[in-house]
């Protein structure tokens, strides 16, 4: 159960300017019923282009709902050239702090607030930037890239944290670390999983394994072991010698025989004897 503060709890429980102003000047939305979180923003000026007024609509957690609440409470009052300048953790400051999981809310109220600015001075609305890198929440690689830079985040889990991406199938998370590393100037390390080996291989490397290792032990106890079969990953064996008639057989072949060729062949590997 997350942790929150009393200004977030108050917020939540009772959140300000909630609804959709009539005619306004600056309209934002982002987010996505799909993504599990929508924010719609609206705000008008005065006569000093000073914003006199903002609300919002959300579908989301608590933390959506007072991140919105305190981010239109923060701009009222302050020029559209002040309010450009409100980040995702002056919002978490002023609720006295959000959990860690949860600063996508802080993220979204800023990305809301930009995209209401933008329509107010007229700009044409800007098309996705970048490359998708998780397909799961619609995240890019230049909004990746960004959160990191003004965060400091340092990890995958901290970037799912903020933006969601990676929070879902988790295919992403080799090229998110990537954006990472390129943000912080590091040498990227990419680590592939091996190729999986053939019939032929695994075949080979058990014979290797059970002629190596497992008999030479096995044998010094007047004991022995024959292979019969591998289909798949299922080893047929049988057990010859005192192996054969010692109680403690089931043991031998499970924590000995069936560690031995997981450790040096494949993890997948399961011993089977035959009767």
């Amino acid at each position: 159960m997350w942790e929150y503060t009393d200004k977030v709890k108050d917020h939540f429980l009772k959140p300000r300017n909630v609804g959709e102003i009539e005619d306004p000047d600056g309209v934002g939305e982002v987010g996505s019923l799909a993504c599990g979180d929508a924010l719609k923003l609206t705000f008008e000026l005065d006569e000093q282009k000073r914003i006199k007024d903002a609300k919002f609509q959300t579908f989301g957690c608590a933390s959506a709902i007072a991140s919105s609440s305190a981010l239109t409470e923060m701009i009222k009052g302050m020029t559209v050239e002040e309010a450009e300048k409100v980040t995702n953790e002056d919002i978490a400051r002023y609720l006295g702090g959000l959990p860690k999981e949860k600063m996508h809310c802080s993220v979204m109220g800023r990305d809301a607030l930009e995209k209401a600015i933008s329509h107010y001075r007229g700009e044409p609305e800007t098309k996705v930037e970048g490359e998708i890198v998780c397909e799961c929440f619609g995240v890019t690689d230049v909004e990746i890239e960004r959160v990191v830079r003004e965060s400091h985040l340092a990890s995958v889990e901290d970037v799912t944290d903020y933006t969601k991406a990676g929070g879902g199938c988790e295919s992403c998370h080799e090229k998110i670390q990537e954006i990472i590393d390129k943000v912080h100037g590091k040498p990227h390390i990419v680590h592939r999983k091996p190729a999986p080996l053939t019939n032929i291989q695994k075949i080979k490397l058990i014979e290797e394994t059970l002629e190596r290792e497992i008999k030479p032990s096995l044998k010094q106890d007047g004991g022995d072991i024959e292979l019969i079969d591998v289909d798949g990953n299922t080893v047929t064996v049988k057990l010859r010698g005192t192996c054969a008639t010692c109680v403690a057989s089931e043991v031998t072949l499970k924590h000995y025989v069936e560690s031995k060729l997981r450790e040096m062949v494949t993890p997948e590997l399961i011993v089977e004897e035959v009767q």
